[in-house]
């Protein structure tokens, strides 16, 4: 374990950082001088319910609701009931993971000191977090404005003893965990429950999810798109460097360099240079421009959700007790559009790589035809690419952007809404797709390359092959393909594949990504 604590509220939060803490390889407190912050803001809301201030959500009602007056003695119980009210969510609960990154993406926001929280509600917050007792949370009923309302509502209502968790496995009831650890259920200040429901984080837990899932994609894809490219016997040439710096796009540039450092000295890529073939498919030749293309978009998500795990997203904001501030912060549109168009770069990943799967089984170059000698009793590798085609036109289903629709809430009080949350839950399902056609890609490859042997490719690609052969091995008669497409994406969504060619990379002195420390997660 990482024994390098983060500071709730004060360290700077990034992508490596925030999937440490969901994954446990790092801990979580709060600070001195986070808990400061936090007093006095909780200081500040409570001047304003003793002086009789008026102040959004602190002594008034919700939404349209705002202009109804609350009682300074029922400030307490409104705080209550809004989580009661807003936990509407349906449908399966969200991945655990997903719901961890909520939890430590709303404590790092509220322990910055401008929501009036009280300390002994972050706390508890930490305590789930720690203990990995983590609420359930019903994946559909944001509407990503006025922050993610019913998420945040049902992920907060164990603090007062309702809802349900899941713990050590089990799905429980909140309270009878509660009891089990010996703790009580909390009693919500005023501004508490409602700071608890405004925030962004189920869009967030979701982009910063999907920043790391794609960006484990993009590097597979290249380097399977590589090992296709050999299988295939197409050449290097529109990797040149002098090509691209004629239109340095940055991802672009990027892939480029890679495929020539993945290709060097291929003893398969050398037995063909003067084979006549003039032009590779685009599937093949245009992989800088297409992977780089989705590279880029990758990198405008991560560069825009680095800045909302850093952000206050809460509404009202308390500056002191005579000083707040109703705005916007909660609103979800500065995600949904670049969530959307991730989702976008993804589908295409996985569309060239189907189509490069096709290329394999057409039994040109030398290869046979469906990747098996032996077909007709055997239907070889034809119906894995049916399954690569109903995924990438699922993928193009769900391609429709969500933040190009808004629908009025709360009587017309919030009249436009940014659907981040659905945009975020979309790219979510396209990365399972895209998973599995890399995953069937790989399949196809690793099959193909045998047919060039014994002839071999570069170090670095073999060890790729190597590494896959591990899980999977060459297929001389029809057997359940299934089972090794689920053993290679396994291999795809854990890094494991990507990080052993990064092993043998580095055993041969070559950074596939140097020069583009952009493009890394630290």
């Amino acid at each position: 374990m990482n024994e390098k604590i983060f500071h709730y509220g004060e360290d700077v939060l990034d992508i490596g950082a925030v999937m440490a803490l969901a994954e446990g390889s790092r801990k979580g407190q709060l600070s001195p001088g986070a808990v400061a912050k936090v007093l006095a803001s909780q200081q500040h809301v409570s001047d304003i319910v003793q002086r009789n201030i008026t102040v959004y959500g602190i002594n008034t009602g919700f939404g349209i609701l705002a202009d109804t007056r609350i009682s300074e003695e029922d400030t307490r119980t409104l705080q209550h009931k809004i989580l009661q009210s807003h936990s509407v969510g349906v449908g399966d609960p969200i991945p655990l993971p997903i719901a961890r990154i909520m939890l430590i993406t709303k404590i790092h926001a509220l322990a910055q000191g401008f929501s009036g929280v009280r300390l002994e509600t972050l706390q508890r917050i930490s305590w789930h977090i720690d203990n990995d007792v983590i609420p359930v949370v019903p994946e559909k009923g944001s509407v990503g404005a006025s922050g993610d309302l019913a998420p945040l509502a049902h992920l907060f209502l164990p603090l007062i003893g309702l809802g349900e968790v899941f713990h050590k496995g089990l799905r429980r009831p909140a309270r009878e965990v509660l009891d089990l650890f010996g703790i009580a259920p909390l009693q919500l200040g005023p501004k508490e429950g409602l700071a608890l429901i405004n925030g962004t984080q189920f869009i967030l837990a979701f982009a910063a999810s999907g920043v790391q899932r794609l960006h484990y994609c993009l590097e597979a894809a290249d380097i399977i798109g590589a090992m296709s490219l050999e299988a295939l016997t197409g050449t290097k040439a529109p990797f040149d460097e002098r090509l691209h710096r004629l239109r340095p796009f940055a991802g672009t540039t990027l892939v480029a360099q890679r495929l020539r450092l993945l290709l060097n000295n291929s003893a398969i890529m050398q037995s063909h240079v003067d084979c006549g073939r003039v032009q590779d498919p685009y599937s093949l030749r245009c992989m800088p421009q297409v992977h780089g293309a989705s590279r880029n978009a990758w990198q405008h998500l991560r560069a825009l959700t680095e800045t909302e795990l850093n952000a206050v997203t809460d509404n009202p904001i308390i500056l002191g007790a005579g000083d707040t501030i109703s705005g916007g912060n909660f609103h979800g549109q500065p995600l949904a559009l670049p969530l959307d168009y991730a989702c976008l770069a993804a589908a295409e990943i996985g569309n060239i790589s189907d189509r490069r799967c096709y290329l394999l089984l057409e039994g040109k170059w030398g290869l046979p035809l469906l990747l098996m000698k032996n077909v007709g009793l055997n239907s070889g590798f034809m119906i894995p690419q049916y399954t690569t085609a109903a995924l990438v036109t699922e993928n193009k289903t769900l391609c429709f952007p969500a933040s190009a629709d808004s629908i009025p809430t709360s009587l017309g009080q919030e009249d436009h809404v940014s659907m981040g949350s659905i945009s975020g839950r979309k790219l979510s399902l396209v990365l399972d797709n895209l998973e599995y056609i890399l995953a069937i890609e790989l399949m196809s490859a690793c099959q193909a390359i045998e047919f060039r042997r014994p002839l071999r490719s570069s170090e670095i690609l073999e060890a790729a092959h190597e590494y896959a052969r591990n899980f999977v091995g060459f297929a001389s008669e029809d057997r359940i393909f299934s089972e090794d497409i689920l053993q290679l994406r396994t291999i795809i969504r854990d890094h494991s594949f990507v990080k052993k060619v990064d092993e043998a990379a580095t055993a041969k002195g070559v950074d596939l990504n140097s020069t583009f420390e952009a493009f890394k997660i630290i």
